[in-house]
């Protein structure tokens, strides 16, 4: 197997510069932290590579020739910049375990308060924007440090299960999908949803929740046509 080879594939070279773009789209949208955190995406071969942003640039800096191709345990197979031995631990687990081809992970700012409440998450009834998550969210509800091993990226995995979004307690969020656009579009309307809730709840005032049933319909129609979501993620390859 020449990793150089399919690095260079044109299926791959096009997965490269659309994570590279979902990097630059993050920083964009204030949802990086420093040079911290990790966007994956899985080659489709089954062969349990993926593509990660490499250690130490900013997500802004990223393109695609900064792409790095790592093995299921983390070795780097392809790229010119190094790795960071823990980036994999999440990504491998939630890849190999929850069978997600993305994978995103931020420290976002309001989706991370969220995080440090008492109920932990995002309140899929409240805006239109949270309804598109109804059903799709799962908690993990124990702070274990950080994730230096695979076991802990493992019980993170066993965590999120079958759910799209994940909110790791006092840390921040996984974001998951089959297609990088449709990631990214998930990822900042989660933020969205999340800066609406915590500006409601700043108000002190009671809370308006929608119907359930009206909100299960909600999510149903804002999934059914994911086309908004790729214009969106087009519009931003256009500006950035």
């Amino acid at each position: 197997m020449h990793h150089s080879d399919d690095f260079d594939h044109p299926a791959v070279r096009q997965l490269r510069e659309d994570l590279a773009l979902a990097l630059r789209a993050a920083a964009h949208h204030g949802l990086a932290e420093g040079v911290c955190n990790h966007f994956s995406v899985e080659l489709p071969d089954g062969s349990g590579r993926f593509l990660l942003n490499p250690r130490g640039l900013l997500w802004a800096e990223v393109q695609a020739g900064d792409i790095v191709m790592v093995d299921a345990h983390g070795e780097r197979l392809a790229g010119r910049h190094p790795v960071e031995p823990t980036a994999m631990f999440i990504h491998a687990a939630v890849h190999r375990l929850c069978g997600q081809a993305v994978v995103l992970h931020t420290h976002m700012p309001y989706a991370t308060a969220l995080t440090l409440t008492a109920d932990g998450m995002l309140d899929t009834c409240l805006s239109q924007n949270a309804m598109r998550f109804h059903g799709r969210v799962a908690i993990d509800p124990v702070y274990n440090g950080l994730a230096l091993d695979a076991a802990e990226g493992e019980r993170i995995a066993r965590a999120l299960g079958r759910s799209d979004v994940g909110f790791l307690a006092n840390h921040g969020v996984v974001v998951c999908a089959a297609r990088i656009d449709h990631a990214y579009d998930d990822l900042y309307y989660l933020e969205r949803a999340c800066m609406a809730q915590v500006l409601a709840q700043s108000t002190g005032r009671p809370l308006r929740r929608a119907d359930p049933a009206l909100v299960a319909h909600v999510c149903a129609q804002t999934l059914g046509e994911r086309l908004q979501s790729e214009l969106f993620f087009e519009a931003l390859r256009r500006q950035l």
